[in-house]
């Protein structure tokens, strides 16, 4: 009986495959694209992880820049939240800054009264 589908051609054209649109030898040979493969598939789990901690980066930056406008940092801001009860995320916090300034500063506004109380 013979075999048909031989595991080891399976796998190499798996790796072929996945270094499709690769330059030079990289899509080419075997050996060059499973390390380019393997590279590429190490960068996309690290910048999974990356691309979470730039975002929340750049909404704690939008919130102090719209925090600001009205005289407070982002860090007493968000004291004043918690002490209010508030509990909205810094993406949605974020895109209020940006969207809505007028939502954005009630809040602003909330937050400064519960400093001023406590």
């Amino acid at each position: 009986m013979r075999v048909k589908g031989s595991p080891s051609k399976k796998k190499r054209k798996k790796i072929l495959k996945l270094a499709k649109g690769y330059r030079g030898m990289r899509h080419t040979s075997y050996s060059r694209a499973k390390e380019a493969v393997m590279k590429a598939l190490y960068y996309q789990y690290r910048d999974r992880r990356l691309r979470k901690r730039e975002m929340r980066r750049l909404w704690i930056s939008r919130i102090n820049a719209g925090v600001r406008l009205y005289g407070l940092s982002y860090s007493k801001f968000i004291r004043g939240l918690k002490l209010a009860g508030i509990e909205l995320n810094r993406k949605v916090l974020a895109d209020m800054a940006v969207r809505d300034p007028e939502g954005f500063k009630k809040l602003v506004e909330i937050s400064k009264e519960k400093l001023t109380d406590g």
